[in-house]
């Protein structure tokens, strides 16, 4: 049987992924901080508690060698490092990255999405041969670039398949781009506003999906680089009008140009073109077709968030989310902007 090392595998991408491999014939060794358990898990997985920055637990991990070693935390240049040092006992790695390396060739990107005509003007879809930033540590993206970089120039010693998705969803996330219309509905929210017509489209990237892209890179070690999108990337009308299905509610959309002043239309997916991303590469080179469908997968996203929120505050259960949108509920700025 051959032996998996996933890192990162009690995360929301992690998960799923032990599952497949698991299922997949692998032996799979289920490295994170906590060193928990999922309940979907085989329980032939192996679940260890692991220190991503130290480099001698990271080895001990690894020990005499394995076959594959998933890579769903690797950050920046020192961790491409770490995983390369390694290469001698490593088979291939299969690492996630993100769409968030990509430049438009002009010099905008995901870092300059909030500077004035800063938003990149991608093509639609962006191929993996898209100019990405300049490698460095000023930013995540950079920082994630540095990390690409530094595998790459290492794949004759090590194969890697390099993983970039989008927005990534499912069960587990701590930034859940759907909690904007799950709390509403839950809320009693029957009237929202929706910023440039509702039209913005971010592919989002299912943890099955994502998992799925493992389990075949796996079963074909090579070194390669590959969106990790989901099949279809719709509208953020589209998706509001999904998961009120899954809810089982009717709402009232009102859909204004632009972006309305304060928080008002704003959501997690608003933004001013299409970031789509190209899933051709993996389809030709993987076989890849996705597990489910964005709409598919939502009951147990919904599910899983109506847990989380009962009883509490949304900021304390995302203080990531929180952070990037603290203004996400502005009910009264809401009421306001419709009275007026």
């Amino acid at each position: 049987m051959k032996r998996a090392v996933v890192i990162g595998a009690s995360g929301q991408i992690g998960r799923p992924t032990v599952t497949a491999l698991a299922r997949d014939g692998w032996q799979v060794t289920a490295a994170s901080r906590s060193g928990g358990r999922d309940a979907a898990w085989d329980e032939g997985v192996r679940a260890v508690r692991l220190d991503r920055a130290d480099d001698a637990a990271l080895a001990a991990v690894v020990g005499d060698g394995c076959d594959l070693l998933v890579d769903i935390v690797a950050y920046d240049a020192s961790h491409a490092g770490q995983l390369t040092s390694l290469a001698g006992r490593i088979g291939s790695a299969v690492v996630v990255s993100s769409v968030s390396v990509y430049d438009d060739g002009a010099g905008r990107n995901f870092d300059t999405l909030h500077e004035p005509g800063g938003f990149p003007a991608y093509p639609v879809p962006v191929p993996e041969t898209q100019p990405t930033v300049t490698p460095g540590e000023s930013s995540y993206s950079t920082r994630k670039a540095a990390l690409e970089h530094g595998l790459l120039a290492a794949a004759q010693a090590l194969p890697v398949t390099v993983l970039r998705p989008a927005a990534v969803h499912g069960p587990c996330s701590p930034l859940p781009r759907e909690l904007y219309f799950v709390k509403r509905n839950l809320d009693g929210r029957r009237r929202r506003v929706l910023s440039y017509r509702g039209e913005s489209r971010y592919h989002p990237s299912g943890a099955r999906n994502i998992a799925e892209l493992v389990r075949l890179a796996a079963a074909r070690p090579g070194t390669r680089v590959l969106n990790a999108c989901d099949g279809e990337a719709p509208t953020v009308e589209e998706i509001g009008a999904a998961v009120d299905a899954a809810m089982d509610v009717e709402t009232r959309t009102t859909l204004v140009d632009g972006l309305p002043e304060g928080a008002v239309g704003q959501t997690p997916w608003s933004i001013p073109g299409p970031a789509v991303f190209d899933m051709s590469a993996a389809q030709r080179e993987l076989g890849y077709r996705p597990v489910v469908s964005y709409a598919d997968s939502l009951p147990e996203t919904v599910e899983w968030l109506t847990g989380v929120l009962a009883g509490r505050d949304w900021r304390e259960c995302f203080p990531l989310l929180a952070r990037a949108y603290p203004r996400l509920f502005d009910y009264a700025a809401e009421d306001a902007w419709f009275a007026a």
